[in-house]
């Protein structure tokens, strides 16, 4: 009996780890891949300096085709913001949260990395490092990056809610970070995920006005997360609930449901065919 329970709970323990392992490595790759593409977009070449649009419509195809990859695999965040904003919405545990975030951060440096490491030195100049243009004051940089931060969110939620749809959000999350970008890269070069943000501004060595790119897309994520979460399509969580996936024992539970169900079905099927077996004989 004792070595059944611990060969259970090394089991329980395997999946787990492998589990959040390849959350992780997507959360990374997907960041690396965006912080790649999206901040490439706005590199400014002297015979086709980028356009607006072009730069939108970059950050929307690369952010559609990374969460068709990963969205399975993690949940596709790749956004300190989206994880904040799951997080307060009772769908992460604070862990895996913690985890996710380090992944992120991890990527959009690596991502800016490569990047920096493949441009010419002569096209690096600020290397897309978000800024508040001149005409605009600090509070007003805040609120534009609140702002933009909250449609997205609501836009994931929207778009990734099994009560609302079944279908891929990639689509749908890649034209909400577009409209984003159309609007907000007047203002701040648009950033509405930190971790975007971080990966230029740590290789470059800038961060001034660093800190507008956290305060206003995790406080526009949290009010997104509570609208959508607690007004617009409330759950029926009960507070026990809420602490037991906070703490990532609801999912230390679910997964080991998950391996008893395995263990019952692995069961039923060698009685199903030892019955088999006697018919026969």
């Amino acid at each position: 009996m004792e070595s059944g329970r611990r060969s259970l709970a090394k089991m329980l323990v395997s999946r787990l780890w492998m589990t959040i392992s390849k959350a992780l490595f997507a959360e990374f790759l997907a960041t690396g891949l965006y912080v790649f593409f999206g901040v490439g977009s706005a590199l400014r070449w002297p015979l086709a300096l980028p356009s607006v649009l072009q730069i939108a419509i970059t950050f929307n195809l690369a952010t559609a085709v990374i969460v068709q990859i990963t969205w399975k695999a993690s949940g596709a965040h790749v956004n300190p913001a989206v994880t904040l904003a799951f997080l307060v919405g009772s769908q992460i545990s604070l862990p895996r949260a913690v985890a996710y975030v380090a992944a992120q951060l991890a990527g959009a440096t690596a991502g800016a990395a490569l990047l920096y490491g493949v441009t010419p030195g002569d096209i690096r100049e600020n290397f897309g490092v978000n800024m508040v243009r001149s005409s605009a004051s600090t509070g007003q940089a805040v609120a534009v990056e609140l702002i933009l931060t909250l449609q997205l969110v609501l836009c994931v939620f929207a778009s990734t809610d099994s009560r609302q749809t079944t279908g891929s959000p990639a689509a749908t999350i890649g034209a909400s970070v577009a409209v984003g970008h159309l609007i907000g890269f007047y203002f701040t070069g648009c950033s509405m995920n930190p971790a975007r943000s971080f990966g230029s501004a740590v290789i470059v060595g800038k961060f001034e006005v660093h800190w507008i790119f956290w305060v206003g897309p995790l406080t526009g994520a949290v009010l997104a997360s509570l609208i959508y979460n607690f007004i617009l399509f409330p759950d029926t969580k009960t507070l026990a609930q809420r602490l037991a996936i906070l703490t990532g024992s609801a999912e230390i539970e679910k997964t080991e449901g998950e391996e008893l169900q395995k263990k019952e079905t692995q069961s039923n099927s060698e009685d199903t065919e030892m019955e088999s077996v006697c018919q026969v004989a």
